[in-house]
């Protein structure tokens, strides 16, 4: 009965975890910047778009 406990908080401890770890690191996106400007991954933010 011990054994048994001991694996089921251990799931409860270690799943949601891992779980998380799998979900970070994501990039974030703009949903929309103003017209004449995109996105920059680089800094994070929308900029003048270059044409030409």
């Amino acid at each position: 009965m011990k054994i048994k406990t001991l694996f089921v908080v251990f799931g409860l401890l270690v799943l949601p975890a891992s779980g998380y770890a799998m979900c970070s690191g994501h990039d974030h996106q703009a949903l929309s910047c103003a017209e004449g400007t995109v996105w920059n991954a680089d800094t994070q933010t929308c900029v003048a778009q270059v044409t030409g």
